[in-house]
């Protein structure tokens, strides 16, 4: 495996965007956003690749401007951290942190824990580039089986050896980094009843609370506004990049 740049290899940009991965069909991120995402700050997309370049893991991230207190950090985390982003750059603030917005396997080959490699990657790219923290509003992998606990709850829960029970936040805490807070309304999707529909195949004929396939809390529906909101929750944690403030278990 091999690790490389979009400002490297920007030959690689179709590859890493349409690369298989498991997000659900109705989280699509803005692509204008994504666009300046990428082409801003090519030195700080990731991805991964075999010896023929084929496109195996990639991840996204963003600098911004961050005092390093817990409470300044958004609670719509991955939604606001773009749009911080770009406040912060055309502001011409020091960006002392990079936020990794998505770090992403491709479904067959996750046995190779290519997550934390890739995950070891950013903090890596961080590191070279003078950044003093990694934050990531974490969606954690297993918390769609369980989509009516709340949040709070659900990212608290640790197992004997004192590591989360969710596997993605336990990859990211193996990597040296601190659960800091829950980010409750991290991306907020809206659409009208026909694209949840077609996103979920579900009916969306009744006003409530609906729960959606893989998503980490239940969409909420309007059927006389022809409406439904879905508000995810993330998890913010942060991986110091001094080695001092490290705290592997």
């Amino acid at each position: 495996m091999r690790v490389v740049t979009l400002k490297e290899r920007p030959d690689l940009t179709d590859a890493m965007l349409y690369m298989e991965a498991e997000w659900p069909p109705y989280i699509a991120p803005e692509p204008m956003l994504i666009g300046w995402a990428f082409d801003t700050y090519p030195q700080h997309q990731i991805v991964v690749v075999e010896d023929d370049d084929t496109v195996v893991a990639r991840a996204a991230s963003v600098p911004f401007a961050w005092d390093g207190l817990v409470g300044s950090l958004p609670d719509n985390g991955w939604d606001a951290s773009l749009k911080l982003s770009m406040m912060d750059t055309y502001d011409g603030r020091t960006l002392t942190t990079l936020c990794a917005l998505e770090v992403a396997v491709v479904p067959g080959k996750r046995a190779q824990n290519l997550s934390a490699f890739t995950l070891g990657a950013v903090a890596d790219n961080a590191r070279a580039h003078g950044f003093r923290d990694v934050v990531v509003p974490v969606r954690p992998s297993a918390k769609h089986h369980e989509p009516h606990v709340p949040m709070v709850e659900y990212a608290a829960r640790v197992r004997d050896d004192g590591l989360p029970t969710d596997p993605w936040l336990r990859v990211h805490v193996r990597a040296g980094a601190a659960v800091l807070k829950v980010c409750p309304v991290s991306m907020t999707i809206s659409g009208s009843l026909a694209q949840w529909r077609e996103w979920t195949g579900l009916p969306f004929d009744t006003s409530g609370p609906v729960v959606v396939p893989g998503a980490l809390t239940p969409v909420q529906v309007d059927v006389v506004h022809d409406q439904a909101v879905y508000l995810e929750p993330n998890v913010w944690v942060r991986h110091p990049l001094t080695s001092s403030e490290r705290h592997v278990r």
